[in-house]
């Protein structure tokens, strides 16, 4: 699978704070692509300087096969970018802004009326297609964002926390607008989050903190590297069961009426399980989380600090 991205000791400073400390990182082409990390970590820091938006201090960055740099507009042809705050008007339709967006690109008055409505389709806008911008729903509005950086069918779409702010149902039904693209048309997806749920739905996660690049992999590579399942014991009595473990040498902890235990993997359990049945009323394993994983990274749970 080729590399549509790769950057290279990527360092940006802004007076004597060091945003982005030298990372290194690839995407692949057709890929979701999910950059985590807490606000504050980097992340928007480093989709400016790929997006064009930002000079670097110094690294190197290619897109697509274009170097940062030296052909930036190339590169910007080649990419869609959807800001975590919109920039359509609020008084234009949705349509509207569309073709406002689409009159930058050069386009004769037949392709600018393809490119709009073949994205108006591929971002599920055509049921609020004609309503003001600033009269649609939260998720719309997204929805809405996401056509606009596709007038130009980029090769790449930069979404910067998309789902931010939105209630659960939303976020849903612009993650299946962000899925079909990936999938149904085979667009490299280069998404920034704080959401682990989200960044478990990735392809590939690189995990940023401090301006560091502390982990990459796949969401089943990191979970199993850096998180542990548990099995909760439900006790028939808690003095026998914890005798027994004891004499065991089982660690554990009692936390909500259950013990918990940490295995290796999830089969680890069966064994723990035959031996206690005669103390237990039931049981449950739990895989790891990318939370835990993300904890286990960073030493901290997810900050949600102004960036």
């Amino acid at each position: 699978m080729s590399h549509i991205i790769n950057a290279s000791n990527l360092k940006k400073s802004y007076g004597n704070v060091k945003a982005v400390k030298g990372i290194d990182f690839h995407v692949n082409e057709g890929q979701l692509f999910a950059f985590v990390g807490p606000n504050g970590a980097g992340k928007t820091t480093t989709i400016d300087i790929i997006c064009t938006l930002l000079k670097p201090d110094s690294g190197a960055v290619i897109v697509n096969g274009y170097t940062l740099g030296k052909q930036d507009d190339k590169i910007r042809k080649n990419i869609g970018i959807v800001f975590q705050d919109s920039i359509l008007d609020n008084l234009l339709t949705v349509r509207e802004n569309l073709y406002t967006r689409g009159s930058f690109y050069g386009l004769s008055s037949k392709e600018l009326s393809a490119a709009v409505e073949k994205a108006a389709r591929a971002a599920d806008v055509q049921s609020f297609y004609n309503r003001p911008y600033g009269k649609i729903s939260g998720g719309q509005r997204r929805r809405a964002d996401i056509a606009r950086a596709l007038v130009n069918t980029p090769k790449i779409l930069f979404l910067d926390e998309p789902t931010t702010g939105l209630d659960p149902q939303t976020r849903k039904s612009v993650w299946n607008t962000i899925r079909n693209l990936q999938k149904g048309a085979g667009m490299t997806v280069f998404l920034t989050t704080h959401y682990m749920e989200e960044a478990a739905k990735a392809d590939y996660i690189a995990i940023i903190d401090n301006g560091r690049i502390s982990a990459k992999g796949t969401p089943p590579e990191l979970r199993a590297r850096h998180s542990t399942d548990t099995l909760r014991l439900i006790s028939k009595d808690n003095g026998r069961l914890a005798t027994f473990l004891n004499e065991q040498n089982i660690k554990f902890i009692i936390s909500g009426g259950a013990f918990i235990i940490n295995i290796s993997n999830t089969l680890g359990a069966l064994p723990l399980v035959k031996k206690t049945e005669r103390l237990i009323s039931g049981f449950e394993v739990i895989s790891g989380s990318m939370d835990d994983a993300f904890v286990k990274i960073t030493g901290h749970a997810m900050r949600e600090d102004a960036d």
